[in-house]
């Protein structure tokens, strides 16, 4: 062996995007947090806004049926 990957003549590499929400469910956590807990806010302070989002993290958790459901990949269970 070389060291270099011999890839098969029937088959065909693909560029990945760098941050392919596809395959990274977290970026679709945080989309979720966004858009249900975390936007159209005015805050007091700097203070208010970890503990905000330490607040939703946790409401989040006590969820995970809906972190599953978020972080679900339909083409990954089709094999």
């Amino acid at each position: 062996m070389n060291g270099k990957l011999q890839v098969p003549d029937d088959i065909r590499t693909l560029p990945m995007l760098p941050k392919p929400p596809e395959l990274n469910p977290v970026e679709n956590i945080w989309q979720f947090m966004r858009d249900n807990r975390l936007s159209n806010r005015v805050f007091k302070s700097y203070k208010e806004i970890p503990d905000l989002y330490c607040r939703a993290w946790n409401k989040l958790v006590e969820q995970p049926w809906t972190i599953m459901s978020i972080g679900r990949r339909d083409w990954a269970h089709r094999f």
